[in-house]
């Protein structure tokens, strides 16, 4: 990478922090270029260099915080999906330390982030994320478990919403518990108590 590439991304960084900063404060609808360029401590004319507006910096932001979540798994997120024809069925249950601990360390180490995006599904465009999620993941899943069409949605959205209840009540308590006794309770909410 090169100077100007470099400085370019870390102008880029400013701004999805910043942006990110603001969301916990504001929806994302009032927030104003000059409120973001004064946190990024960056001037006006820099932001339109890299942006039309603020929607395309949240659309930036929003890819800003899955590849920082995704970094966070030491499995290969991309081929997870090719997998799910062949394999077997219990390499299909991801509710296990594989990958609920990186997921809740993510939660751990970015409250606030974590806080901006559930106060302000919304903004983070969440419904489209659940839509590729559902699609790309979730269905081959219930698909290769025999699990009726048209019923997948509202497993899907039992399990989601269930396990984001539990994040959410665990960034209330600023994330006391361990990540082991939030996976456990995941765990057993999902499986029941063996």
């Amino acid at each position: 990478m090169n100077k100007s590439e470099s400085k370019y991304f870390n102008t880029a960084i400013r701004f999805n922090k910043a942006l990110l900063s603001l969301l916990e404060n504001k929806p994302f609808e009032y927030i104003t270029i000059s409120e973001i360029c004064e946190k990024a401590e960056v001037n006006r004319s820099t932001f339109y260099l890299h942006y039309e507006n603020t929607c395309d910096l949240l659309k930036e932001t929003t890819a800003y915080v899955i590849d920082n979540f995704v970094s966070y798994f030491s499995v290969d997120t991309e081929s997870i999906t090719t997998k799910f024809a062949d394999c077997d069925l219990q390499d299909l249950k991801f509710v296990n330390e594989k990958y609920l601990h990186p997921y809740l360390s993510f939660v751990k180490e970015n409250q606030r982030v974590f806080l901006a995006v559930l106060s302000q599904p919304t903004a983070f465009d969440s419904n489209t994320i659940f839509q590729r999620l559902f699609d790309n993941i979730f269905k081959p899943i219930l698909d290769r478990f025999h699990y009726p069409r048209d019923g997948q949605h509202y497993v899907m959205m039992f399990y989601l919403n269930g396990i984001t209840a539990i994040i959410t009540e665990w960034l209330k308590d600023r994330c006391q518990k361990s990540i082991e006794d939030i996976s456990a309770i995941i765990h057993v909410c999902i499986y029941g108590k063996e």
